[in-house]
């Protein structure tokens, strides 16, 4: 029996099971039928609920508040207009129940239709005894709609009533997010803290806003007030850390992530945080350690494994990044970004027919960002295969048109192709555009800027 229900809830419920298995007819007030019927729903036993239910109605017929629960499993089996029947024959019974207006908002916000839900939750504030619930619901309500200024208001007032309403804390915060007014979620976060000083969990959201707007020190003590009220409190040294690595501070930074392994099961974005800290300061043997780990703990976390190779490339150990990015491709072998870092790795190898290989699976595979198109553009002209140059600048226009780094490619490769109105058409088109962009290009096709006649048109647009 579950531990959260008090001793005449469990009796209510044992004596209703034991009549479900002897077949025998028990008596219960509707009251033990409401809690019976809430704890079956709870643990998702839609079908003892509904025997229960069932049950309950036929020896209490007269009840309102079991007519109002039949509505609610209505809902959830999704028999709407049965439900918005009974719920009308409810309200002409009685309207003086909040649970009509609260149940017909639930329907009406399943069908999106926010604005209508806010009018029926509205109602039920006007005869309620317990507005706060109608109150977050409404918070909720003009969250879907964006309204997030509304949804502030609602949420403020769930606050005034139960100063330990989190999820309402939280929602607060995050419509500040969402509105990336973070100054005003700090002052209503202090404002709150004044209110309610031994609150970890608004300590830590204030850091956390603090972060954001890259007031880090302001932030450090923001978690050390968390973590003095709540020492177990993970995420106040996770974020700690954070702020440390953001002030450049990484041995401190590295003792908050450290903490956390011993208060908890290590995490992998606890080893990449560690990792990265010992590659600031030039530990690469450690950091190595810790990005190892952070492999083992997820091998299908893209960022532990590309971080990894990173390293290894930044150590010109080019031969151990392309180890371990090939071991990420046993993991996952359609990860897109694994094969453009097989691309890269490839390049600096000299390996160039593998790179331009992996770049065209990644392409096949649904990467059509342009700098994909590009990087293989450019190792198939470093290659001299000045054909399939075009064909793949010809695929990547289609998707970016106008596009001056292809205009730009355009004229260098059909130069190279000899075929020089095609280029002097593309090279003035991308001029024309972007007249800077050239030095750039300078780096990529530096025979086309000795040409008489591209010198003789740059002049003409320098003019």
């Amino acid at each position: 029996m579950e531990n959260f229900m008090d001793e005449e809830e469990k009796f209510a419920l044992e004596k209703f099971e034991s009549m479900l298995q002897s077949n025998k007819l028990y008596f219960f007030d509707s009251s033990e039928f409401e809690d019976i019927i809430q704890y079956y729903l709870d643990i998702g036993k839609i079908a003892l609920a509904n025997k229960a239910l069932k049950l309950s109605l036929s020896q209490h017929p007269a009840s309102i508040s079991l007519k109002l629960i039949k509505v609610e499993v209505l809902i959830l089996i999704n028999k709407i207009a049965e439900a918005e029947k009974l719920l009308d024959f409810i309200e002409n019974l009685d309207a003086s129940f909040d649970e009509i207006y609260i149940l017909r908002a639930s329907i009406l916000s399943k069908s999106n239709k926010h604005t209508e839900a806010i009018i029926q939750l509205q109602k039920g504030l006007e005869v309620t005894k317990n507005a706060i619930d109608i109150h977050a619901l409404l918070g909720m309500e003009y969250l879907f709609l964006e309204n997030f200024n509304e949804s502030v208001s609602h949420f403020n007032i769930c606050l005034k009533l139960d100063i330990e309403d989190y999820s309402a804390l939280y929602n607060i915060v995050y419509c500040y997010d969402m509105l990336e007014e973070h100054d005003r979620s700090i002052d209503f976060l202090n404002e709150y803290i004044d209110t309610n000083p031994y609150s970890e969990i608004a300590w830590h959201q204030l850091g956390r806003q603090y972060q954001i707007v890259r007031k880090y020190k302001e932030a450090i003590k923001a978690f050390d007030y968390a973590i003095l009220i709540d020492e177990f409190f993970i995420g106040a040294y996770l974020e700690k850390g954070k702020s440390l690595e953001a002030l450049k501070k990484y041995e401190d930074a590295i003792a908050n992530y450290m903490l956390t392994l011993e208060l908890d099961d290590p995490t992998v974005f606890t080893y990449l945080q560690i990792a990265n800290c010992y590659q600031e300061l030039g530990k690469y043997k450690l950091a190595i350690s810790y990005y190892h780990k952070a492999v083992e703990e997820d091998p299908m976390l893209d960022q532990a494994w590309l971080s990894l190779t990173s390293l290894y490339l930044d150590l010109e150990e080019g031969q151990k990044a392309l180890h371990y990015i090939e071991k990420a491709l046993e993991v996952e072998e359609d990860n897109t970004d694994f094969i453009n870092r097989l691309a890269e790795i490839s390049i600096r190898l000299n390996l160039f027919e593998e790179a331009t290989f992996a770049f065209v699976k990644s392409i096949e595979l649904g990467d059509k960002r342009l700098h994909v198109y590009l990087a293989l553009c450019d190792v198939l002209h470093f290659i001299g295969d000045y054909d399939q140059v075009k064909e793949v600048l010809m695929d990547a226009s289609k998707l970016y048109p106008k596009n001056i780094e292809i205009y730009y490619r355009y004229a260098g490769i059909f130069f190279l192709l000899k075929n020089n109105k095609q280029a002097i058409f593309y090279l003035e088109k991308a001029l024309k555009i972007d007249f800077e962009y050239k030095e750039v290009i300078q780096n990529i096709f530096p025979e086309m800027f000795l040409r008489e006649d591209v010198k003789e048109l740059i002049t003409k647009f320098n003019s």
